[in-house]
């Protein structure tokens, strides 16, 4: 099996755990301590299903500002149990459509679930790889993701999907973690990959690959750089060891090694509409 395939197979194992350890309340760890809701207010997530909000695992909040209108056709690349899917829908409303596309069967039926209960028509959800998204080409109007890109092992890939499936002059919003300076046995470590930090490229990287991909006026718009702090908190409640046991990180090192590091990061881009 291709070194792509483990990757791929690691991070669908960890959230499809992910996805069924809110139901068994005590026997596996709370996910997503320090990621969730990060830049959701009270009044967005009111509406919302509790089971879309608290299996949360972003970064950030790639709908607010990012413009979207009536009418509007919307994809989310790694919707997982649906808090984006469902705030782009009550944005683009009922002439609108928006699309979710996950790989982990066990986030496609949470986020079902969670489309039911919000009672919204204008949402559905497609298995498929964010490499080869199951989109028809210049079909949308705004590709957004959460946290996700940086877990892809083709990110080259993920980058010309996005400028194939946009419109001409359809746009970007996409909050993601990027680093700078990682230790090597964060890199190796697999349960680091899957929490967002191992497999994350850097700033520059990351804008380069957008604007390679074909896509014009790259922005970073808003950061969030992770302290000790925040980095101990998202050892201890996204990784555990070997047995399951939840606050065991792997990463040898000290947090403080890290602090400064790792960011989170919201892009806008547009593709030119000539």
């Amino acid at each position: 099996m291709s070194a792509r395939s483990d990757i791929r197979r690691e991070v669908r194992d960890f959230y499809a755990r992910a996805a069924s350890s809110h139901c068994c309340a005590g026997e596996a760890p709370q996910k997503g301590v320090v990621a969730r809701v990060a830049g959701y207010s009270t009044e967005e997530l009111g509406p919302l299903p509790d089971d879309a909000v608290e299996n949360s695992f972003g970064c950030g909040n790639p709908v607010a500002f990012a413009g979207l209108e009536g009418s509007e056709t919307v994809v989310d690349l790694g919707a997982g149990a649906g808090i984006d899917l469902l705030l782009a829908a009550r944005k683009v409303g009922p002439e609108g459509r928006v699309i979710g596309v996950d790989m982990t069967d066990e986030m496609i039926s949470r986020a079902r679930k969670n489309i039911a209960e919000a009672g919204l028509g204008n949402v559905e959800v497609r298995k498929g790889f964010i490499e080869d998204l199951p989109v028809e080409t210049g079909s949308v109007d705004w590709v957004i993701s959460n946290c996700v890109i940086n877990l892809s092992p083709d990110k080259p890939k993920v980058f010309a999907e996005i400028a194939r499936v946009l419109r001409p002059g359809g746009k970007i919003s996409i909050s993601d973690i990027v680093v700078e300076d990682l230790p090597e046995c964060v890199r190796r470590d697999t349960a680091l990959y899957a929490s967002c930090v191992g497999g994350a490229i850097s700033e520059p990287d990351y804008v380069s690959g957008l604007a390679e991909a074909g896509l014009v006026d790259v922005e970073v718009t808003d950061r969030l750089v992770y302290g000790t702090t925040e980095i101990e908190a998202l050892m201890r409640s996204e990784v555990s060891d070997r047995e399951g046991r939840s606050g065991a990180p792997r990463f040898g090192g000290d947090a403080g090694e890290l602090a400064g590091k790792i960011w989170s990061a919201r892009f806008t881009a547009r593709k030119a509409s000539g």
